[in-house]
């Protein structure tokens, strides 16, 4: 009882020319995956029909790492080895992450600059977590759209710097995704709100995550959707408002010093007042102390509101930088778009509507609105809308430029600069018969070389000798349209060449890839057995579902009750093996269900057929 997937003519391309996209908004506190099908994008829920996936990650002994549901169960019994928030690690270091309010030991690797995370599976980095979080929402949307993906687009926050974007797209690499395109999260959220339909105008997007904030300035002229400004905090979301509900908490309970496991249950009950307090006035909470004692309170929406409002001041001043730097006022901006699951907050979009003089889109889930535009894209850029592209022009968030004398920082390419773009200046030597040049490659605003981030360091050798100032050595930086970053540098009267492909001090090696795609391989076989199984559970629920359907419509009329009754039996059989883990037994069952259910699909095609030619003459068919 194979299913036919129906459209309409023209609203979808032919089997065999669909490709398989998604669209991945890798998350702070939740992940979600979204697919355009029937000509509709939508977010996929898992096979409980939950669409947010935790972007939790728990970590055994000798086991499979937990994500999603089951691993968050375990936050509070198995902290050490339960990791959230992980995105706020992403591409960061040691030093970066000392004001990040992490939950997790950090071990520093001897053969590495990765920070990892000690567990007791061995010590992880933030881009192999995410990489299992990835995994897990490839496994549900090839199960969903019932094959492997051509390729996805993967969202980041749009002040995500090149180490941060790059850390993206090793997770990625590592699980097994082809990524189109890194794609800055407001954008996406517009195109979800088929703002890219207008036929022009400026609109701003406020974008508060559970770990990291963005506000981006666009603007849509003549089919070209240019992001004209962005700022934000790449360390700034619901997790601190939750952080700071957690500290009252803490301070009304008197309890000086939390172990693991009250910690966590202060910050679970943090963030369920925080969720609560969007559609009441007031929330009783309950916390097991551990010693036996229950501590019980009430956290008023005015406190909760007292509490967050330095948060919210602090997301306020990138939005007028952003105006600033977009040389647009306020009143000029026809829509504000909010995005990310705190800007649930009463609170918060209160602040936005006083800021922007209007008030916000509020239309879509704003936890999903990003991974549906994300998915809109992937369905262009795979090639299933070809007539439908538009052209996007993203921006860098953050100023590249290279090192100079005295420690100072030139800079070759201004933030907020469209991208892709290409930028070229040339420098000198500053020797007398200087016949090589050190290159240091920065991100920052700041001046000087001490308050940018280092991004790389590469030399350019057989400059010829000459008096000082006499070389001319070319350097081009080029960003890509994920916002990743090359250098080349030439110097002109020889032609000698020396260029970088940047990989950031944090993201992963190439050697250590290269590790993890191996352990990868070395488990191919439970990896293809554990996804024969998911394959054949998703056919099965489809065989009951299209059982159920044809006897609620018809099994009264085509069926006796010993051919009912058989046609029962063999559906219960298949329900219990869709539960189990044998993927062979589970086709067994599918093939039991269609042999008990042959004369029942012979009867209802051939009182169709009766049907479709009542009352028509043979000549007609002929014309036919």
């Amino acid at each position: 009882m194979a299913l036919l997937q129906i459209a309409e003519p023209g609203q979808s391309t032919a089997p065999h020319q669909h490709r398989r996209a998604a669209g991945i908004d890798l998350g702070t506190t939740h992940s979600l995956v979204a697919s355009v099908r029937s000509g509709t994008a939508d977010t996929l829920p898992d096979m409980l029909g939950r669409h947010l996936l935790p972007s939790v990650v728990r970590y055994g002994r000798g086991v499979a790492p937990q994500v999603g549901w089951d691993a968050l169960a375990h936050a509070a019994v198995d902290p050490a080895n339960t990791i959230q928030s992980v995105k706020r690690l992403m591409g960061r270091g040691s030093a970066e992450l000392e004001d990040a309010h992490l939950h997790h030991a950090l071990v520093e690797s001897e053969d590495s600059t990765v920070p990892r995370i000690a567990t007791a599976a061995g010590a992880v980095s933030a881009v192999e977590v995410s990489a299992e979080i990835l995994k897990a929402l490839r496994a549900r949307a090839e199960a969903s759209l019932g094959g492997e993906l051509a390729g996805v687009v993967i969202t980041v926050p749009a002040y995500f710097d090149d180490a941060q974007r790059q850390a993206t797209k090793d997770a990625a690499r590592l699980a097994g995704l082809n990524v189109l395109r890194l794609l800055n999260e407001p954008t996406a959220a517009a195109l979800a709100y088929g703002l890219d339909q207008r036929a022009e105008g400026v609109i701003a997007v406020y974008d508060l995550g559970g770990g990291t904030f963005d506000l981006s300035i666009l603007r849509l002229e003549r089919g070209v959707f240019e992001v004209l400004a962005t700022a934000g905090d790449t360390a700034l979301g619901g997790d601190d408002m939750d952080r700071m509900v957690g500290a009252w908490i803490a301070e009304q309970t008197g309890v000086a010093d939390a172990d693991a496991g009250l910690a966590v249950r202060i910050r679970h009950a943090a963030r369920a007042a925080k969720e609560a307090l969007s559609d009441r006035e007031a929330v009783e909470l309950a916390l097991e102390l551990g010693d036996g004692g229950t501590w019980r309170g009430t956290l008023t929406r005015e406190t909760f509101e007292a509490l967050i409002e330095p948060l919210l001041r602090k997301t306020l001043a990138p939005c007028r930088r952003a105006l600033r730097d977009a040389d647009i006022r306020t009143e000029e901006v026809a829509d504000v778009v909010m995005v990310g699951g705190a800007t649930r907050v009463p609170l918060v979009r209160r602040r936005v509507a006083e800021l922007f003089g209007r008030a916000p889109h509020v239309d879509i889930d704003p936890d999903r609105v990003v991974a549906i535009g994300a998915a809109i894209q992937a369905d262009v850029l795979a090639g299933n809308k070809p007539d439908g592209e538009m052209l996007l022009l993203d921006v860098i968030p953050l100023s590249l430029g290279l090192e100079t004398m005295g420690g100072l920082v030139e800079k070759i390419i201004p933030r907020n600069a469209s991208i892709p773009v290409a930028r070229a200046q040339d420098f000198t030597t500053f020797k007398d018969g200087q016949t090589a040049m050190a290159l240091h490659v920065l991100q920052g605003e700041r001046e000087l070389v001490a308050d940018c981030r280092s991004l790389a360091r590469f030399e350019l050798r057989g400059i010829p000798a000459m008096v000082a100032g006499a070389a001319r050595i070319r350097v081009t930086f080029q960003v890509d349209a994920d916002g990743l970053l090359g250098v080349s540098a030439q110097e002109l009267s020889t032609g000698v060449h020396a260029e970088i492909q940047v990989r950031p001090s944090y993201g992963l090696s190439d050697g250590e890839i290269e590790r993890m795609l191996h352990d990868s391989i070395e488990h191919a076989g439970d990896d293809l057995a554990a996804r024969a199984l998911r394959e054949a559970q998703v056919e099965g629920r489809r065989a009951l579902e299209a059982v159920d359907a044809a006897l609620d419509a018809d099994g009264e009329a085509f069926l006796s009750p010993d051919e009912r009754a058989a046609i029962a039996s063999a559906r219960e059989a298949l329900a219990a093996r869709v539960e189990g883990d044998g993927a062979r037994a589970i086709k067994q069952g599918i093939e039991a269900l269609e042999k008990a259910a042959e004369l029942f699909v012979e009867r209802r095609m051939n009182a169709s057929v009766r049907a479709a030619i009542a009352g028509r003459r043979v000549d007609e068919f002929s014309q036919d």
